[in-house]
């Protein structure tokens, strides 16, 4: 059975998304120089990068790639189903969000986050939201394109 490409997209921004964060669990900052500029342009903000923070992260990251996949193959149930709208949800309101920073309101357009925020992480919040609702508002057919 092929995945549907909507829930294929929405799972692959997560599963990257997971991969990312594994990667900076292991103490690199890519792709900054140290741990404080890469928190500023991922978070515009100082958080530390440390496992109780990215260990939980990445699997929730990765149980929600999983449940967007089984809502698309199976219908996977109300459990699935939940997920899949949390995920659409989510990223629909951190890509609402990422338009207010856009403009300028909470992020100075001087900084990396702004601008990492304006080409990638909101783009990519919009994406998720839209290939996730995709994925809950159809079920598997031959009008899914594969």
């Amino acid at each position: 059975m092929k995945t549907p490409r909507p829930a294929a997209i929405a799972a692959g921004i997560l599963l990257a998304d997971a991969t990312v964060h594994a990667i900076w669990l292991t103490g690199l900052t890519w792709p900054a120089s140290d741990t404080r500029t890469l928190s500023l342009a991922v978070l515009n903000a100082e958080v530390p990068f440390i496992p109780r923070v990215l260990v939980p992260l990445i699997v929730l990251l990765i149980t929600a790639a999983t449940a967007v996949l089984i809502r698309a193959r199976t219908r996977g149930g109300r459990a699935a189903t939940l997920v899949t709208a949390a995920v659409a949800t989510g990223a629909s309101l951190r890509g609402l969000v990422g338009l207010v920073w856009a403009f300028g309101l909470g992020a100075d357009p001087a900084t990396p986050f702004y601008w990492l925020n304006l080409l990638l992480y909101t783009p990519l919040c919009f994406a998720l939201a839209t290939t996730a609702a995709m994925t809950l508002k159809n079920r598997i057919s031959s009008r899914w394109p594969a």
